[in-house]
């Protein structure tokens, strides 16, 4: 085989390998506990010094049985996240959790963790939940009671929704990150910080600028606590 068959060969094997790995990397130690008041910036956390790790860096009285209040949300649910920022032991580790309580009526609207797979246990209630592919988009979608499960593949818009009129849910949903990151489509689109011009965002939904003003009025709640 020629040289330069070798080389792309190899290079294609390197392209093969780094997809395989574009997850939060493995620790290469038993834990890399987050030292948040280290000065040093890296992507992650540097690690504490193993000697002053104890067992309440791996612990957090979180709370996630007693209920979490949606009166106070405009879409009727209630996101508690638990993260790197929370759990300082989870650095490196690849995984968070979060409880969600939904109103009735109440949803976790459309939104996309940039960094993770979601996967999603209903623990009360009934949820109609689904996610859409990228272009051309296909929605896959479901309705799930008590102890089903659902999966939302990474970077992929997906979303929530409790049909019940009567009832609240609450689900709980396991991430593979560390910190996952969510980006809440409306508010991305229509509450950015400054906003987007209303020129570009009716062109892109082919509707007047004084719905695309109106839109950019609303306040847009972050549901994540």
């Amino acid at each position: 085989m020629a040289a330069s068959s070798y080389f792309l060969l190899a290079v294609s094997l390197a392209l093969v390998a780094s997809q395989a790995i574009a997850s939060d990397h493995s620790p290469l130690q038993d834990f890399c506990v987050a030292d948040k008041d280290s000065p040093v910036k890296v992507n992650g956390f540097v690690c504490k010094d193993p000697m002053a790790v104890n067992a309440n860096d791996f612990f957090k009285a979180a709370n996630l049985d007693k209920p979490r209040n949606t009166m106070g949300s405009k879409v009727g649910s209630n996101v508690t996240l638990i993260n790197v920022m929370q759990l300082p032991g989870l650095n490196t580790l690849g995984i968070s959790l979060a409880r969600i309580d939904y109103a009735p009526l109440g949803e976790n609207p459309p939104h996309t963790h940039p960094r993770a797979t979601e996967i999603l246990t209903v623990l009360e209630g009934t949820l109609y939940v689904g996610f859409v592919t990228s272009n051309p988009n296909k929605l896959f979608a479901k309705t799930l009671n008590k102890g089903d499960v659902f999966v939302f593949p990474e970077g992929l818009i997906h979303f929530q929704f409790n049909p019940d009129h009567d009832k609240p849910a609450v689900a709980l949903a396991g991430l593979s990150s560390q910190n996952p990151g969510v980006i809440t489509i409306a508010n991305a689109v229509f509450g950015s910080k400054p906003p987007i011009s209303d020129d570009v965002l009716a062109k892109a939904f082919q509707v007047g600028k004084d719905t695309i003003d109106s839109l950019q009025a609303q306040f847009w709640e972050n549901n994540h606590y």
